[in-house]
């Protein structure tokens, strides 16, 4: 008899977990460039089994040279999108598309100018640069702002074709970058680089934001926070707790990544302060406010990015599922506060 318990019980057991793994909700996410470490949080929260924990069955695809995911949001094959900046979301207003910013996991945006060390003394002493070396999108977005904000001249101005061979061969050379990426790159290669972040400068933006469709958070807002909630845990699991099972993941979808890259990487995200900074100290990764947008489509229409007028705010993100301290219990255990 007590054999026949047992085995309906183990049975039962059975039951239930299978009924448990039916229920997690499927989701896909989409990431902006191939995997690296300014991913991690996400590939933290796959390993290590939170957003099992909160239900969730998630997909991370890959962006890349290659892939657009931006369209795949709206055309309902994502559930969630990493984006750039808030450029991009203004642009989906802009243009009528249903998407809508539901965190902003990057208080700085890691856009950098990068000198070689000793050529110039400030990053104002960048606008004596003869060239400074900026990617077409750079050209119609950050770089309007530096002519308009800073004084830089489009006379200095030359196409940056993601290449640092020319960076490499002279001293004077000024060229855009992403902080934790092409300073170390050319580092690699024997160089002495200095980065000026642009947000240090004012370049006020958000980055690393998520976007989903607004359909999903209106008709399924608890699936959003669900899925916000494991990735701000994610984060604080992979900044100050064990990563190896997050490089794991990031290596095996992007071979090129090394333990040894991937450990510079987060050492340039805490020197530039990036994530784990300002209003995140206090209201938890993933914080962002609607003064804040603000403040940076101030910037872009007084740059002459986008016009006055042409992009309704109350569209391009919402707060409600940010801001509640998530996850700050996390980091204090972590950090042996």
């Amino acid at each position: 008899m007590k054999d026949t318990l047992k085995i309906v019980a183990a049975a039962a057991m059975l039951a239930a977990s299978a009924g448990l793994a039916a229920a997690a909700d499927k989701v896909v996410m989409g990431t902006n460039w191939l995997a690296q470490g300014g991913h991690g949080g996400f590939y933290q929260a796959l390993a290590d089994g939170t957003y099992e924990k909160y239900g969730l069955d998630v997909e991370i695809r890959m962006g890349g040279p290659q892939v657009n995911n931006r369209p795949m949001l709206p055309a309902g094959r994502l559930d969630f999108l990493m984006a750039g900046n808030l450029l991009l979301s203004f642009d989906n207003v802009r243009n009528d598309i249903p998407t809508v910013v539901v965190a902003a996991f990057f208080q700085k945006d890691p856009q950098v100018l990068m000198a070689h060390d000793g050529a110039y003394s400030s990053f104002d002493d960048l606008k004596n640069a003869p060239t400074i070396l900026i990617s077409k999108d750079g050209q119609f977005s950050f770089w309007k702002w530096l002519v308009t904000d800073h004084g830089f001249a489009n006379e200095q101005l030359r196409p940056y074709g993601y290449n640092l061979a020319q960076f490499l061969s002279d001293d004077k050379m000024v060229q855009q970058g992403y902080g934790t990426a092409e300073p170390i790159y050319a580092a690699a290669e024997g160089a002495k680089p200095v980065a000026y972040l642009l947000a240090d400068q004012g370049w006020n933006t958000y980055s690393t934001t998520i976007e989903t469709r607004a359909e999903l958070v209106e008709n399924n807002p608890e699936l959003v926070q669900r899925f916000i909630d494991a990735s701000i845990e994610g984060w604080y699991n992979f900044l100050y707790g064990d990563r190896t099972a997050a490089y794991a993941l990031i290596m095996k979808d992007n071979p090129e990544m090394t333990k040894e890259k991937l450990d510079k990487e987060m050492a340039q995200f805490e020197k530039l302060g990036i994530i784990d900074v300002g209003d995140a100290k206090e209201k938890g990764i993933g914080a962002m406010s609607t003064e804040r947008i603000k403040a940076f489509y101030d910037t872009a229409v007084n740059s002459g990015i986008i016009e006055e007028g042409s992009v309704d705010l109350s569209k391009v993100a919402t707060d409600q599922f940010v801001n509640k301290g998530h996850g700050l219990d996390i980091a204090k255990k972590l950090q042996g506060n």
